[in-house]
């Protein structure tokens, strides 16, 4: 049966309009660089990952086989020990945080939560979700967590398991969270019950390419770490990973008869799509493929804030970063190019499809409304 006339223009002009907004969009973390049209005719199963990846289903339309090859291989990126790793592929970094402090909550039912002013709305969210008690920490002016207002935060109620949120790429400014020094601080200070999650959605794709390497992963003290897949890789949907420690994972796992499997996951049903189009991705790839992408998206972001400076607009990006802050342009140019602005205070995010060619379209739209303000 076909669509009557109607919902079939509906349909093409819905295309129409998505074909022309993707075009220029600079504000936010969204690769557009992909081609899994080799999976099409996967669509047309039901593929459902419920349960646990790494435990057979009595329902086998899935790709579990995939998904546990994607979680190994971030896995590895992220330095976890091999014999203590657990993980899933979830619908974004939002569920990952979610899990993570879901894991940190069953861990230590009396901890505090701590994450910085500048930590993603799902954050506040989430915590929100699972009732518990929380402290916002404040940001260092790049958006990094102000480290001595932590310490003097845990001090105050160190009574208390200490579960803290690092940010690995926060919203605005991409600051990262030194991870080592916060599990130094609450080791120096002999917190012993604690928990440390990054909230690595933005940064988490390529951050393990850059030199120096930030202090994020398991060798840098944290207990889980959630990255989104449709950022720095690019996917048709929403997508991302979260890894554990499987020591953890497992005081919280209850066997279900229902589907042969055990349920250790935020949802039941589990998109089983996603799982296969970032195995596809990282296996056409590769970790060469990682570094390369990572080596062009840092040299487009330099050389989009070089060309911002050279406007006399005093833009700026934290270290190593794609994403260039800069005062909030007009409404035109935001519109136009998608444009994150809070505060007054927009950026531009340089993804592994951002070209040289789009950053001189930008930039000659700025220049000529410049010039036309200035007539």
């Amino acid at each position: 049966m076909k669509l009557h006339a109607a919902e079939q223009q509906q349909l093409e002009q819905l295309y129409l309009s998505i074909q022309n907004t993707t075009q220029n969009f600079l504000g936010y973390p969204v690769s557009k660089d992909f081609d899994y049209s080799e999976l099409m005719p996967f669509l047309q199963y039901p593929l459902n990952n419920l349960g646990d990846p790494f435990s057979e289903s009595t329902y086998r339309v899935d790709s579990r086989a995939m998904e546990r090859e994607v979680v190994n291989f971030f896995a590895g990126l992220f330095r976890a020990h091999t014999d203590d790793i657990w993980g899933y592929v979830t619908n974004g970094g939002s569920e990952g945080n979610l899990y993570g402090l879901y894991v940190a909550r069953e861990l230590y039912s009396k901890g505090m939560v701590y994450f910085s002013e500048a930590t993603h709305y799902s954050i506040q969210k989430n915590v929100t979700l699972l009732n518990v008690d929380y402290v916002i920490v404040k940001s260092l002016p790049n958006g990094e967590m102000d480290y001595e207002d932590l310490k003097d935060a845990v001090g105050y109620h160190r009574h208390r398991p200490a579960i803290i949120v690092a940010n690995i790429g926060t919203t605005m400014t991409e600051a990262k969270d030194d991870t080592k020094k916060i599990k130094g601080i609450l080791e120096n200070m002999a917190i012993e019950k604690h928990y440390i999650h990054a909230d690595a959605a933005l940064a988490g794709g390529f951050a393990p390419f850059v030199t120096p390497r930030p202090a994020f992963d398991f060798e840098d003290g944290i207990d889980s770490i959630s990255i989104s897949g449709h950022k720095f890789i690019g996917s048709p949907m929403p997508s991302g990973v979260v890894i554990v420690k499987k020591d953890n994972r497992d005081r919280i796992a209850r066997r279900i008869a229902y589907i042969g499997s055990s349920d250790a996951t935020i949802t039941g049903s589990r998109n089983g799509h996603t799982p296969l189009f970032l195995w596809y991705a990282i296996k056409k790839l590769g970790v060469d493929g990682f570094k390369k992408r990572t080596e062009h998206s840092l040299a487009v972001a330099s050389y989009t804030e070089k060309k911002l400076k050279e406007l006399g607009i005093k833009a700026w990006r934290n270290p190593n970063a794609l994403t260039i802050v800069f005062p909030a342009l007009s409404e035109t140019i935001i519109n136009k190019w998608q444009l994150a602005t809070e505060k007054g205070q927009s950026h531009i995010i340089c993804m592994p499809n951002v070209s040289y060619e789009q950053i001189n379209e930008f930039i000659a739209d700025v220049e000529l409304e410049m010039c036309t303000s200035a007539i």
